[in-house]
């Protein structure tokens, strides 16, 4: 099922293919001088896949406010539908990551809905950061790591559930994050909190089927002011070589301080086999969920080239996983993650264009002008044609938000789709 009119696609697409060919042709001839195939590179960039998740086609907010707009998805079925046109004309978006209780439906109507529409499933996000209507027991005070052992329980049971259902819809990955901590000092035991937290996730651990992976979640604040139970990537990583093999680290992009060197942290990650996956995202001034390289390109860059590094020394077997992670107050959700997977798809492809053997030369001789330069001529390479290219190959549109505009989408749900009123506070 196509939501956006393939005619609509192919006739935009045809008033841009002269363009963009003859752009695409001038800098294949530009790379080839540097020995650069681009019809290799193409080939790559239409096989990256970064999953959306099901949240953040929903307006999102901040602590003060939420201004709602048109044509909010009502449930995860409007959910998944907003999910398919990212994906029908970027063509780098083909899984969705669920977030449970969230997304609470029927597994077998789940999976038809996104046979339907494409899509598959990428990794199961649990919630015990939130109280439901129908708890027992609230997680104010803490979750998996809670003083008391039947809230710990609660917790641990959700996360099972969330296991039993992805195993339904075709999941592979648990994905977990808390805000278990504390806010003053003195609040908790900073020790017996973090044994609680492991006992707990050793559990759930073990519940995981053998071709599954477990990504914990650090995070340096929020809504733990004071302390934070996972609170930065050194502490995630002992708890995946705690657990075991199947454990490994999510790297979200807002989630540490600022100016913390997130490369290095990748680079870390990597060489002890930890690294599972990422939340990408911008920030200014802490976890803003912010469009993926709104502020800072050249780090998300930095951080391909770290992953890019990686994959040229271990070959397939080194895949983690890529999904958005976004809260949008002021823009159409769609645009924003159309315009984000892109990013995260260009930093991918500036990464690849390094000149790695001349790079490591440069490394070993201390050369530190000409190994600077040499990254900088590959982040400041216009791969806008290759991004393109790979779109229309792919079935996708050269220019998504342009499509996606002149389609009416927005409008056309709309009708259905009962505006929201009032301004609730609270990222969603």
């Amino acid at each position: 099922m196509k939501l956006i009119d393939i005619g609509l696609v192919d006739d935009t697409n045809k008033n841009l293919t002269e363009h963009l060919n003859s752009d695409y042709d001038a800098l294949g001839e530009k790379l080839s001088r540097h020995a650069i195939d681009i019809d290799e590179i193409t080939k790559k960039a239409s096989q990256l896949a970064v999953a959306v998740p099901s949240w953040g086609v929903g307006t999102g907010g901040t602590r003060f406010a939420r201004f709602p707009g048109i044509g909010e998805p009502r449930h995860v079925f409007d959910k998944l539908e907003d999910c398919s046109v990212i994906n029908q004309l970027t063509r780098v978006t083909p899984t969705v990551s669920l977030h449970i209780p969230w997304d609470d439906e029927n597994p077998t109507e789940l999976k038809d809905k996104a046979s339907t529409l494409g899509l598959r499933f990428d990794a199961m996000n649990s919630n015990t950061f939130q109280d439901q209507p129908e708890q027992t027991h609230s997680y104010k005070f803490g979750s998996l790591s809670h003083s008391e052992s039947q809230t710990r329980e609660q917790a641990i049971e959700h996360n099972l559930r969330c296991i039993d259902i992805g195993k339904q819809i075709g999941s592979s990955a648990l994905t977990v994050w808390v805000g278990d901590g504390s806010n003053f000092p003195g609040q908790s035991n900073l020790t017996k909190q973090f044994e609680r937290y492991l006992d707990s996730l050793r559990t759930v651990y073990a519940a995981l089927p053998n071709d599954w992976q477990l990504f914990t979640e650090h995070k340096m604040y929020e809504p733990a002011f004071y302390s934070t139970v996972v609170q930065d990537w050194g502490t995630n990583l002992l708890i995946a070589q705690e657990l075991g093999e199947k454990a490994s680290c999510l790297v979200d992009l807002g989630h540490h301080a600022p100016n913390v060197n997130i490369e290095m942290i990748v680079a870390r990650l990597i060489q002890f086999k930890k690294l599972g996956g990422f939340h990408f995202n911008d920030s200014k001034y802490g976890d803003d969920d912010l469009d993926t390289a709104a502020i800072d390109p050249f780090r998300l860059f930095l951080v391909f080239n770290e992953l890019v590094d990686a994959a040229h020394t271990h070959g397939d077997s080194f895949a983690p996983a890529y999904m958005l992670d976004q809260s949008h107050n002021v823009t159409d959700p769609i645009e924003s993650l159309m315009s984000s997977a892109i990013e995260v798809q260009r930093a991918f492809v500036l990464a690849m264009l390094v000149k790695r053997d001349e790079l490591e030369n440069y490394q070993n001789a201390n050369d530190v002008i000409m190994a600077a330069k040499t990254l900088k001529q590959a982040f400041l390479t216009d791969v806008e044609p290759i991004l393109a290219k790979s779109r229309l190959t792919n079935g996708g549109a050269i220019d998504p938000i342009a499509v996606y505009r002149q389609s009416g989408y927005r409008q056309r749900v709309a009708k259905v789709r009962p505006m929201v009123t009032g301004a609730g506070g609270g990222i969603v």
